[in-house]
């Protein structure tokens, strides 16, 4: 997708990825017919050629809505790339109520 010309109409999302250590956004400028991907290509040239996101492969979505690359987006949306869970968070508290509850019997 082109830069959008001057006095265009246009909008602004912002795109978002997080690791454990970091959450990076790059704010973007875009047409207003632009979809999901291509805001994902204009935060992607101008990210860091160094940061290891999956920019291809990871699911996608909007305000925690998953949703497909070719989706649009609107004014104000904040587009999410998804990375992979170490595990089920539900599980992971349960295991952690348990170990906290068998730390009060002794």
């Amino acid at each position: 997708m082109s830069p959008v010309p001057p006095g265009a109409a246009r909008k602004r999302c912002i795109v978002a990825y997080a690791t454990r250590e970091r959450q990076y956004l790059w704010r973007v400028e875009l047409p207003l017919e632009a979809s999901i991907a291509d805001a994902l290509a204009a935060a992607r040239a101008a990210a860091a050629p160094s940061l290891d996101i999956p920019w291809e492969s990871a699911p996608v979505g909007i305000f925690g809505e998953e949703r497909v690359r070719t989706d649009g987006c609107a004014d104000g949306d904040r587009i999410e790339l998804y990375r992979p869970l170490r595990g089920d968070p539900r599980e992971r508290r349960r295991q952690r109520v348990q170990r906290e509850r068998r730390g009060r019997r002794s």
